[in-house]
């Protein structure tokens, strides 16, 4: 049997033919060094695909994810912004099939972009080995090449297990309300489930590194600012003791959850809608119980001013410019600084002054007795 070769198989031949003779040596045998260095170039350049894919596969899963991320947020705010029903509770979520779907494919296929990377990177460090064994030849000390740091995932793997447990909650929250759920109820439950997933995702997406760096920036900057406010918020209605440090970490979790428990909310460690309406009217109890005690307190001052004489004015509770002249007066009168509040230095001039006026008078000395030769 023959064949002719076509042009462009003599072609393809003659290269072949060229690219062996390039690493033959006299004898016609392959080098063993142009052979390494070849196997270098060929992963150097899976080595440069592989990281183009990676990069393309990451930026589509940041723009799924965002995607899905503010398709949460939407529908987190639908109980926030409307009167909804059961009904409205029970589909709210439906849409949000699709966006997930390609967040998570989205996310799929960089997890295998990036270990086809790390296998990629493997395969050149194991061809740079052999390249500079082969240099040193049989009885030669080969140069050592940089070991490749430990492959790690490409998000911690506690955010992704969050993002599934997440996942999970939401799915039951949805599946869990049924026509006969009272709809506070439903409320609840929903809002809590969409706004916990929610902040899952947004932790996956910036551990994934979907943020630039000016954005991560402003980020942090605004998560610290909230978390700050929220702890004082926790601390003033007695839900937290730790340091306002901005950092959302256990003790915050826990006086969150705490306070959650407390008004018969889902425990989630997240603030919701009936989470923050939760703390408003706990912070609104205490200032209110505050309110009443500085009322208290005026009203105290205003009647011992009346009764020593420095004020002639209402007891009502309420403070004025007036009422702190009248202070002031007072402690000129006792020898103390005129600073116009009720301190130290003016409760102890006062509490002087009254254990003098209130203490007897001292008994009068007896008149000398009259001598014996004193005539009557």
């Amino acid at each position: 049997m023959s064949f002719t070769l076509s042009r462009p198989r003599i072609a393809a031949a003659l290269a072949c033919a060229v690219a062996l003779a390039s690493l033959a040596g006299c004898s016609g045998e392959l080098d063993p060094v142009a052979v390494a260095e070849a196997k270098v170039a060929s992963a150097e350049k899976t080595v440069n695909e592989a990281e183009a894919a990676f990069t393309d596969a990451s930026a589509a899963f940041c723009q799924a994810s965002e995607t899905y991320i503010m398709a949460l947020d939407r529908y987190g705010d639908v109980l926030n912004e409307t009167e909804p029903t059961v009904g409205d509770v029970k589909v709210a979520g439906a849409d949000l099939a699709k966006p997930s779907d390609r967040a998570f494919d989205g996310a799929q296929a960089a997890v295998d972009a990036h270990d086809a990377l790390v296998a990629a990177q493997q395969d050149l460090y194991d061809a740079q080995v052999a390249l500079e064994e082969a240099k040193a030849g049989p009885s030669g000390t080969p140069t050592p090449v940089a070991t490749l740091p430990p492959a790690s995932p490409l998000v911690p793997t506690s955010t992704v297990e969050r993002v599934e447990q997440a996942e999970s909650e939401f799915e039951t929250a949805q599946s869990s309300v049924t026509d006969d759920t009272p709809l506070a109820f439903a409320s609840e439950q929903f809002n809590s489930a969409a706004v916990a997933l929610e902040m899952s995702w947004l932790r996956l997406f910036a551990d994934a590194g979907c943020l630039t760096a000016e954005q991560q920036t402003a980020a942090v900057a605004a998560v610290s600012a909230y978390t700050a406010a929220l702890q004082q918020s926790l601390a003033d209605a007695d839900y937290y003791a730790g340091a306002v440090d901005g950092v959302y970490g256990p003790e915050t979790v826990a006086a969150v959850e705490a306070l959650q428990t407390a008004n018969g909310l889902p425990v989630t460690g997240t603030v919701d809608k009936a989470t923050a309406e939760a703390l408003q009217q706990a912070l609104e109890a205490v200032h209110g119980a505050a309110s009443q005690e500085a009322v208290a307190a005026t009203a105290a001052l205003q009647q011992t001013l009346k009764l020593v004489g420095y004020w002639d004015g209402p007891v009502d509770g309420v403070s004025s410019p007036e009422l702190t002249a009248a202070l002031q007066s007072l402690q000129v009168a006792l020898g103390v600084e005129p600073t116009g509040a009720v301190d130290a230095a003016t409760i102890s001039a006062f509490e002087k002054a009254i254990a003098d006026a209130t203490a007897p008078p001292p008994d009068p000395e007896p008149s000398p007795a009259p001598s014996e030769t004193t005539a009557p």
